[in-house]
């Protein structure tokens, strides 16, 4: 695979625009996290459905550990796994947007729990990392044509004073159907995707990390995943049945 160009929206050198900032002002303890606690374009922190989706999974949650748990949650089950979205569509990778469709790819779903935790006065960034998939559907198999997915969108967050990582990715539903144990967070520790199936078998690798984002390098990634997988970028998403549905069949007795 061609070496992939340098993304320079790093975390540690914010080039991305931040619009008015309505978010959580940083507390003694998260000096110098103020732009992990503002919206961006894509971690639309500010926008009212966000804001309000946060207030109601965890509005009532005094400790940010509680929040962050219960907004990964929200995040994970509610959202539902789609890597046929249109990769060609910046509003994919819109938290605001993907909010209002109720389905995403994995970075699209790491951007709307970046925002929601933002929304809740939690610091979080976007992490993104090539991962070796190996129980992917024989149609998800076909459009990318590689079990390597590139650019694989997780959370940097810090309800406590560490940065943590987790991953809201795969929903309830389809880690049932796809035999692996949904992933669980707790809030305080570290929630990367599964290693291995029910069964035992390899179900996830990371292999290569690209760093921490302040927001979504969108533009980046529409040119990289047409580049790297020109059948699945297809205007308006690749049609057909959902990945639930695949796995179901899939997995259907004879």
């Amino acid at each position: 695979m061609p070496v992939a160009p340098i993304c320079v929206n790093r975390a540690d050198g914010i080039l991305s625009s931040i619009v008015t900032d309505t978010s959580p002002q940083p507390t003694s303890d998260q000096t110098g996290l103020g732009p992990f606690l503002s919206p961006a374009e894509f971690i639309d922190s500010d926008h009212e459905r966000i804001r309000a989706k946060a207030a109601q999974v965890a509005g009532t949650a005094s400790d940010p550990v509680e929040r962050a748990r219960l907004l990964f949650y929200a995040v994970r089950d509610e959202i539902r796994y789609d890597p046929y979205v249109d990769f060609t569509d910046k509003e994919t990778f819109r938290a605001s947007s993907v909010l209002a469709k109720g389905h995403a790819y994995c970075v699209g779903k790491a951007a709307l729990y970046a925002a929601l935790c933002r929304a809740s006065g939690i610091p979080a960034r976007l992490g993104l990392a090539d991962v070796m998939n190996h129980l992917a559907t024989p149609r998800l198999l076909e459009a990318v044509g590689t079990e390597l997915f590139a650019y694989h969108g997780f959370v940097e967050l810090m309800p406590q004073k560490a940065w943590i990582k987790a991953t809201p990715t795969f929903n309830i539903g389809l880690c049932q159907k796809l035999g692996v144990t949904p992933l669980d967070f707790d809030g305080a520790h570290d929630a990367l995707l599964q290693a291995f199936d029910t069964a035992g078998r390899t179900f996830m690798t990371y292999v290569t990390q690209h760093g921490s984002f302040f927001d979504v390098p969108a533009k980046f990634l529409m040119r990289e995943m047409a580049r790297l997988y020109p059948k699945l970028c297809r205007p308006g998403g690749l049609r057909g049945p959902s990945m639930e549905e695949e796995s179901a069949r899939s997995t259907a007795p004879a």
